[in-house]
C-alpha cells in the first residue's frame, strides 16, 4: 500500500492552505455550536421559551436549517464561479458576523424567533459556503496533493462538527443556560473565521463573464437534469442523499430521546451525539482498508444493512426498562447497548457512503463536478427537509421516538432492496466482496 504523501500535513504549514482549512473549520464548528446549543436549551429550558411541544420544535429546527441547500445550491455555484473564491468567503464570514449579531440580539431578549432566523441565515452561510470550499482546492493545490488536501479538509470538517455539538450541548450542563458564554463565543468564532480569510491568496475566478440567474429555481431543473443525464451516478446521488434522510431522522430525536426515554442530562445527549460521531469517522477510515485500496460498492449494501440492524437494535435497546440516568457515567456502566449502537449506526454509515461519494466524483464529467456536487447538494437538503417533515408528522401522530428509529431502520431495507434491484451491480459487489473476504479467512486457516 503507498505510503501517506508528506505533503499532507505539511499544508498546514502554507499561507495557500493553513487560513483556509481553518477558516472552514471554523464555519462547521459554529454552525453547529450553535444550532446544538439553540436545540439543547429548547429541550431542558422548554418552558421559559415556548409552549410548543419540543419534539416538534426540534425537528422544524432541523428542517430550516437544511433549507437554504435546497433553494439557493445552484445560485451558489454560479456565485463561487462568477466571483474571486477568497472575497466571496470573506463575504460570507461578515454574513456569519451579522448572522450572530443577530442571534445575540435573540439570546438577549428571550426571543425564539429571532434565534431561528438566525438558524436559517447559519443554513444559508454554509449554503453559500459550499460551493467554494470545494473549488478552492484545486486552484491551489498541485493534483497530487489534492488527495491529501481533500483528507485534510474532510477531517476538519468532522472535528468542527463534533466539537460544536459537543460544546452546544454543554452550554447548560450545570443545570443553567450561560447566554454570555454562548454569544461570545459564536462572535468570537465568526470573527477569527474572518480574520483567516483575510490571510488568503487571492483566487482568479472561473468564470467571470457568467451571468448569475435572478431566479435559482429554472437553475436547480438544469443542474439537475444534467445530472439525471448520468444513471450510475445519478442512483448514487440519490443513494449519497438517502444517508442524509436517514441521519436526519436518527440525529433530530436524540435531545427528546436523552431526556425522556433515558431520563438524562444534556452530558446524556453529548455521549450519543459523539457515539454517531465518532462512529462516522472510524467507518469512513475503514473504507480503504475494506476495499483495498479502491472504489468498491459492494461496502454500499452491507452499509446499509448495518444501518437497519442496529436501528432496529437501538428501538428494542430504548424498550428496555431505565433507570433515571444523571451522570454519564451511569449510562456507560448500565446502557452500553445504547451507546454502541449509536457508534454501531455512524460506523456504518460511513461505510455506506464513502464508497457512494467516490463513485460520484470518478463517473461524473470532469467539466462538470461542481455542478454535479452541487445537484447532490440540493438532493440532500430535500431528502433533510422531507425526514424533518416525516418526523413532525410522526410525532404529531402519537408515535414515540423509539418509533420514529424502527421506521426509519425499516425504511432504510426498503431503500436497499430498491438500490439492488436498480442497480444489480451493488449486489454482485457485494456477494464478490464477502465472497473474497471468506476465501482469504480460509487461505490464512
Amino acid at each position: 500500500m503507498p505510503a501517506t504523501p508528506p505533503s499532507q500535513f505539511s499544508l498546514l504549514k502554507q499561507r495557500r492552505f493553513a487560513p483556509f482549512f481553518g477558516a472552514q473549520f471554523l464555519g462547521a464548528f459554529n454552525d453547529n455550536l450553535f444550532k446544538t446549543a439553540l436545540v439543547t436549551v429548547i429541550t431542558y429550558d422548554a418552558l421559559s421559551w415556548t409552549s410548543m411541544p419540543v419534539g416538534l420544535l426540534n425537528n422544524l429546527i432541523a428542517g430550516l436549517f437544511i433549507l437554504p441547500f435546497m433553494l439557493a445550491s445552484a445560485t451558489a455555484g454560479q456565485i463561487a464561479d462568477k466571483y474571486d473564491k477568497t472575497s466571496v468567503m470573506r463575504t460570507v464570514k461578515l454574513i456569519e458576523i451579522a448572522i450572530m449579531g443577530v442571534a445575540a440580539i435573540g439570546w438577549f431578549s428571550h426571543n425564539l424567533w429571532l434565534l431561528i432566523a438566525a438558524i436559517v441565515g447559519m443554513g444559508l452561510h454554509s449554503t453559500l459556503f459550499g460551493p467554494v470550499k470545494h473549488s478552492y482546492l484545486p486552484q491551489h493545490l498541485a493534483d497530487q496533493e489534492l488527495v491529501g488536501g481533500n483528507g485534510m479538509v474532510q477531517m476538519g470538517t468532522f472535528v468542527g462538527i463534533l466539537t460544536g455539538q459537543l460544546s452546544g450541548a454543554a452550554v447548560i450542563s450545570s443545570g443553567t443556560v450561560n447566554i454570555p458564554l454562548i454569544v461570545s463565543s459564536t462572535l468570537a468564532v465568526a470573527l477569527l473565521g474572518l480574520v483567516l480569510t483575510l490571510l488568503m491568496p487571492r483566487s482568479s475566478p472561473a468564470v467571470p463573464e457568467l451571468i448569475i440567474s435572478r431566479n435559482p429555481f429554472p437553475e436547480i431543473v438544469r443542474s439537475l437534469k444534467f445530472s439525471a443525464s448520468n444513471r450510475d451516478v445519478f442512483v448514487a446521488m440519490l443513494a449519497n442523499s438517502w444517508f442524509w434522510f436517514f441521519g436526519s431522522m436518527i440525529l433530530a430525536q436524540f435531545p427528546v430521546f436523552a431526556r425522556d426515554i433515558l431520563h438524562g442530562s444534556p452530558e446524556i445527549f453529548a455521549a450519543l451525539l459523539t457515539a454517531f460521531s465518532v462512529g462516522i469517522g472510524v467507518g469512513s477510515l475503514s473504507c480503504e482498508r475494506l476495499s483495498g485500496g479502491r472504489i468498491h460498492l459492494g461496502l454500499v449494501p452491507l452499509g446499509a444493512l448495518g444501518l437497519t440492524i442496529f436501528g432496529v437494535d437501538l428501538y428494542v435497546a430504548a424498550g428496555q426498562p431505565m433507570l433515571a440516568l444523571m451522570v454519564l457515567k451511569t449510562l456507560i456502566g448500565n446502557h452500553f447497548r445504547v451507546l454502541a449502537d449509536c457508534f454501531l449506526l455512524g460506523v456504518f454509515g460511513g461505510i455506506y457512503v464513502v464508497p457512494l461519494f467516490a463513485l460520484i466524483q470518478t463517473r461524473s464529467e470532469r467539466s462538470h463536478l461542481s455542478r454535479t456536487i452541487g445537484s447532490m447538494n440540493i438532493l440532500n437538503a430535500l431528502f433533510m427537509v422531507v425526514g424533518a417533515l416525516i418526523a413532525m408528522a410522526l410525532l404529531s401522530a402519537g408515535v414515540s421516538v423509539p418509533g420514529i428509529f424502527l421506521f426509519t431502520a425499516l425504511a432504510n431495507l426498503l431503500l436497499l432492496a430498491v438500490l439492488c434491484r436498480v442497480q444489480p451491480a451493488y449486489l454482485r459487489a457485494a456477494r464478490d466482496w464477502l465472497t473474497a473476504r471468506i476465501r482469504g479467512r480460509r487461505l490464512v486457516e
